[in-house]
């Protein structure tokens, strides 16, 4: 898992029929204290994350479609949980 922040999001109007309804974000890498890490990635959204959120990522293949529920599903990277606050 890492943690990211939302930077943005991406409309897609045409998708395979296991991703319709899921939204597709666009997330940035951070570290513990919020500066950015690496490249920004797109990921599905499984909890309704939005702009500016701090959010948990999977980004492994088996995980992702064990939280679909498909294990055919071409997927890698979730959006699985909205952070509240960081403690170290």
């Amino acid at each position: 898992m890492m943690l990211a922040r939302v930077i943005g999001n991406v409309v897609s109007t045409a998708k395979l029929p296991i991703f319709q309804g899921m939204k597709i974000l666009i997330v940035q890498p951070i570290d513990g204290d919020g500066n950015p890490k690496g490249k920004a990635f797109l990921a599905f959204d499984t909890v309704q994350a939005g702009a500016g959120d701090t959010v948990l990522i999977i980004d492994e293949g088996n995980s992702a479609r064990t939280v679909v529920g498909d294990p055919q599903a071409p997927i890698r990277t979730l959006v699985i949980g909205i952070v509240d606050d960081v403690e170290k």
